[in-house]
This record gives structure tokens, sequence and C-alpha cells, in this order.
């Protein structure tokens, strides 16, 4: 099967900050924490650990990071039916440089908003699932920047920074940055897009359209950690 290398992990984050730091974008201290630093810290930051806060990397088990994958920072999320986090909100920061996106997927329940902060262009492709969760021929509504857009199977929608548009359950999307937009970087454009969403349960509430799909892959420990992903905290 195969595997995400530790190492392009490391360089994905370390490439991520560089962006965001570019753009004015300011972090929480735990966004630059060592797993030493994670072996020390107590049960005072277990809403972080619980709730998969921080940095996400995955290249949803494709073996080609640079057009399907993610790298992404999750600044604040809930967790379902768990009195100790009432949270009903989650918010992510995404870098989405030019060439690569997420698999196709919806939500069981989560609904979102993307929006385009800094640097380029979002393109936002959307469809509505029937109730056998496979694509609709249907045409169907959605909200963007409040206003009412009528869309077919596959319209896209672009987002130019400070645009958004609203993602309901049930809708199957990709999005990523529209290419020759963004911040280059060693020639390619990034982007930074946030999503602002119902709490996110990337356990259970993602459907992919691809059934080899697998949201948090298996690493390759090719080089040591430099930071901890969202779901590999020690604990307490």
């Amino acid at each position: 099967m195969p595997q995400l290398k530790r190492s392009d992990i490391n360089k994905s984050i370390i490439l991520a900050q560089k962006v965001i730091e570019y753009f004015g974008v300011y972090l929480p201290s735990f966004a630059f924490w060592t797993p030493e630093d994670w072996k020390k810290a107590g049960s005072e930051y277990d809403e972080i650990r619980t709730c998969m806060l921080g940095w996400d990397v995955t290249d949803f088990g494709s073996d080609d990071f640079k057009r399907t994958g993610r790298i992404l920072f999750t600044f604040r999320n809930g967790k379902l039916n768990n009195k100790n986090y009432p949270k009903e909100y989650a918010e992510k920061l995404l870098i989405d440089p030019e060439y690569q996106r997420a698999p196709a997927h919806f939500h069981r329940s989560k609904r979102e908003d993307i929006i385009c902060r800094r640097g380029g262009n979002i393109l936002v492709q959307l469809t509505k699932a029937g109730a056998d969760g496979k694509p609709s021929p249907e045409k169907f509504t959605a909200q963007k920047d409040g206003r009412t857009i009528l869309l077919s199977p596959g319209d896209i929608v672009r987002l130019r920074p400070g645009e958004s548009v609203n993602i309901p359950p049930g809708t199957i999307h990709q999005f990523w940055g529209e290419e020759g937009t963004g911040y280059k970087i060693d020639g390619v454009g990034f982007t930074l897009s946030s999503e602002i969403s119902s709490v996110c349960d990337d356990w259970s509430d993602n459907i992919f359209m691809n059934d080899n799909v697998v949201r948090f892959p298996k690493i390759e420990e090719d080089e040591d950690a430099m930071f901890c992903l969202c779901h590999e905290y020690p604990k307490v």
C-alpha cells in the first residue's frame, strides 16, 4: 500500500509556515511544537488532542501528493456527543498550491463555507449527491457570499480573495488554487483559503467518490518527525 513519506510531511509544514507568514497570518504557539514538546504537554491540552486541532497533511493514499493531497491547520473544533467539547463549529486554514486538490467527496452532516483569503483564486467544483450517494443530474442552488446562484452538476465557482461559497451536507465538492494565480514559490502559485463549518469529524463524516481513498494514510518514516499531525499526539 502506498505510504506518505515523513520527509514530505516535514517539508510541507515548513513550506506552509512560510506561506502563512508571507500572507501575514499568525498561528498559535502549538503550531511550532515538536513531538518532544507534546510529550511534556499535560492534560490541559486535551482539547487539541481530542478535537484534532493542528497540522493535517495527507495524500489520501494516492501516492501522488503534488496532485492529490491537502495541507491544512485546524484552529478550533468540537466533538460530537461529547459534553467536554461542546463547540458546534470548526475553523481551518488551508494552503492551496495550484495543481493539488483533495479527492471529490461530500459530508453526511458537515456544512461548510470555503473562503478565499489571500493570494490567487480558489476554484470550487460542485455537484449535488443523490439519495444513493452518486452524482445527481439535477440542477441545484448554492449561496455565494449570501447570493443564491443556480448551478448544474460539475459547475465551477471561482472565488477571488474575500469571496466564499457555502457547501451544504450532501454536496460533492473539490476545490483548488487556480493555476497562474497566487504567491509564487519555486514556480508554484500558493493561495490561502479557510473553512468555517459545523463540527468536523474526519473519521466518519467523509464520503469519497473513490473507494480507494484513505483520509489518514500510513506514513513511511524515512526521517524523524519535526511536528505531530492532528491524529498523532502522544497521550498523557
